[in-house]
């Protein structure tokens, strides 16, 4: 049974047109992407900071080699443009002001470090973009780029209304703000209920600044566990289960995710959110790996502890689908792709509804 479901999920990775509607037109116009590393897609490469994967293993299983994803192959978010059809989503920051006017897919803000709050990732890590100037960025596509591909605001709004937009973000407030009490004093300044509230008032902010920008399509992540990443394994010295204090940490974030995102879809007229349950499946996967087919909890590339992330030109381990994380925190190329799958076509890990039915809304 774990070898089929195995080979289902390698075919969607070689052929997810297959899969696709019978149409020759993409599921939706287009996919926008915000978040953190998670998501990037290399607009890290542009900014000066050491949150950077633009170098080998990185890349190792992408068709280019090293792009600034922080993996060994496509991010989630790749899978997820290739279920609807349309080309990987390129990091805004890549792009000439020629590309930007004539890119109308999508376009992924995602940034390395970067969190909900302005000051998250900076101390630590270097420059990143922050949520709100990701959304900075998007309001300039809209109101300078885009419009040069419409005849009319209507045209516009249209394709805005049917675009797909997700939202990766929160995890870099805990690991490298909440979390690090030498560097950020938010621990000292608020309860762990009391941050978790200014993260999530700071980002229903952000969605409804999203909302009012034309996108009416939401798929909202929460946080991953990060008490189970080979990070928090590090830093605790645990050699199996899961840092469960830092888990209790971020679940009063990812618990009251749900009711503010239903609170927007009551109040804005027309949009739909998606919760996207990113927590509950790498925590399925760290306690129960073989069920998916997985055998280690990584990281698979050598680590340089001092920025948690890969050595440069170290080899990785050889079988990467055995692994659920790449680095310290981030997942594999396989942990993406069965996020992805799970999320555009499955029940539990994107709900009130999948990707798929989202398109068809």
């Amino acid at each position: 049974m774990a070898n089929t479901f195995l080979m289902f999920l390698l075919s969607l990775c070689l052929f997810p047109h297959f899969f696709l509607a019978k149409s020759s037109s993409p599921l939706a116009p287009a996919l926008y992407i915000f978040g953190d590393s998670i998501v990037d897609s290399g607009n890290n490469d542009f900014l000066n900071t050491t949150a950077k994967a633009n170098y080998k293993p990185y890349g190792i299983d992408f068709p280019v080699g090293p792009t600034g994803r922080f993996t060994n192959g496509k991010t989630f978010a790749d899978f997820l443009a290739q279920y609807l059809g349309l080309p990987l989503v390129p990091p805004y920051l890549g792009l000439s002001k020629t590309q930007k006017s004539k890119t109308v897919t999508g376009i992924n803000y995602a940034s390395g470090s970067a969190g909900i709050l302005q000051e998250t990732g900076k101390i630590s890590y270097g420059k990143n973009l922050e949520l709100q100037k990701q959304i900075e960025f998007f309001e300039e596509t809209v109101n300078h780029y885009l419009p040069k591909n419409f005849k009319t605001k209507k045209e516009l709004l249209e394709y805005l209304s049917k675009s797909i937009f997700v939202v990766e973000i929160g995890n870099n407030d805990y690991f490298a703000n909440y979390l690090l009490p030498a560097y950020y004093n938010s621990s000292h300044l608020y309860t762990p209920d009391q941050f978790s509230g200014i993260l999530l008032k700071k980002l229903k902010q952000y969605l409804q600044d999203l909302y009012n920008l034309g996108a009416r399509k939401f798929v909202v992540f929460n946080v991953t566990p990060l008490g189970c990443t080979p990070a928090e394994l590090y830093l605790k010295n645990l050699t199996s289960g899961c840092a469960e204090d830092v888990n209790q940490l971020v679940s009063l974030y990812n618990e009251g995710l749900p009711d503010m995102l239903q609170e927007l879809n009551t109040s804005l007229q027309g949009s739909t959110f998606v919760l996207g349950d990113i927590y509950g499946f790498l925590y399925d996967l760290s306690q129960n790996p073989y069920k998916y087919g997985f055998k280690n909890r990584g990281p698979c590339c050598v680590i340089d502890y001092t920025t948690y992330l890969c050595q440069e030109d170290v080899l990785p381990c050889v079988n990467r689908t055995s692994d659920i994380f790449w680095d310290t925190v981030h997942p594999s190329q396989h942990s993406n792709l069965q996020l992805a799958t799970g999320c555009f076509f499955g029940t539990t890990r994107c709900t009130p509804l999948n990707i798929l039915k989202l398109t068809q809304k």
